[in-house]
């Protein structure tokens, strides 16, 4: 890998591992809805002039159903169930979690499109990756929020659906225009609920700066550097910063705000790591169009 796939790999690692931190502090003050609006209203103001310019808009437009589905099962719905989750849970939990995606993904993979017999491999690391969610929720689940961990499974379900999507009907679709329309879709969604759900009083500097970063660092500039990544090192390899995220995720939350981290959310997080190697290491459980399937499973959380 060249010093500049390097450097774009290390960005991403730490840019798609901020956003939990940021959602946690951002939700004290504003309302889910809100904080949804604002992220993606201001990264399809910085993305969209720049799909335009490139020409990436009008091919996508050709699709609108399935770009509707997509934007709703990939971002309208998973950032705002997130954001929602991380009013009750803390940010660690969060992001460790949603490391279980690709196990989510191999799932929906095997009972829908892909009918070949799931492996030996493949099923021994889906086992392995939910002995690993257990032990990151931890056995006694008392005091974390049972509505929350639920909205962190769909949250999961969405992030592995909406690879699948893009595979199977927007597949060949330029990148950059999908994501740009699918933010500013969400956005025009969103408007009318969180102008009715703005905050009194003008929020707290850290909330503001939390919501500008979640929008131009976490999702404009993130995508631009992320499709960077791709050109540079290819598909395959740039999906590796999905399994260090989450640790980047926990290692903020327990540093900056002073979360609670357990040995069985560590052993947990290493499980659910593994689990996914195993789940979707060639010759187990395939999934669909590996390449069209990183820029949706890559949008961030």
């Amino acid at each position: 890998m060249t010093r500049r796939g390097w450097l774009l790999f290390a960005a991403m690692c730490v840019i798609w591992g901020i956003p939990y931190l940021l959602i946690r502090v951002a939700v004290r003050e504003l309302a889910p809805e809100t904080l949804v609006f604002a992220r993606t209203s201001i990264a399809a103001l910085l993305l969209l002039p720049v799909a335009v310019a490139r020409g990436e808009l009008l091919p996508v437009l050709r699709r609108p159903l399935p770009l509707l589905v997509f934007a709703a099962v990939e971002i309208a719905l998973p950032w705002v169930l997130l954001s929602h989750a991380e009013t009750d849970v803390s940010s660690s939990l969060a992001g460790l979690l949603i490391a279980a995606v690709p196990l989510v993904a191999t799932v929906i993979a095997r009972t829908t499109g892909d009918r070949e017999r799931l492996g030996l491999t493949s099923t021994l690391g889906l086992l392995v990756g939910l002995v690993g969610v257990g032990a990151i929720v931890g056995l006694d689940v008392g005091g974390t929020s049972g509505p929350a961990l639920a909205e962190l499974g769909l949250v999961a379900v969405g992030y592995a659906v909406g690879p699948i999507l893009l595979a199977r009907y927007l597949n060949g679709l330029p990148a950059l225009g999908v994501i740009a329309l699918s933010l500013g879709l969400s956005a025009l969604v969103y408007a009318p609920v969180s102008a009715f759900r703005m905050p009194s009083e003008l929020p707290a500097g850290r909330v503001l700066a939390s919501v500008a970063a979640l929008a131009v660092v976490c999702t404009a500039i993130a995508f631009l550097l992320f499709f960077a990544l791709i050109a540079e090192i290819g598909p395959v390899r740039a999906t590796v910063i999905t399994y260090v995220n989450p640790a980047v995720a926990a290692l903020l939350g327990v540093t900056i705000l002073d979360e609670s981290f357990t040995v069985g959310m560590g052993v947990g997080f290493v499980l659910v790591l593994l689990g996914s190697v195993l789940a979707t290491r060639p010759g187990g459980a395939r999934s669909a169009e590996p390449e069209p399937l990183l820029i949706a499973s890559e949008t961030g959380p």
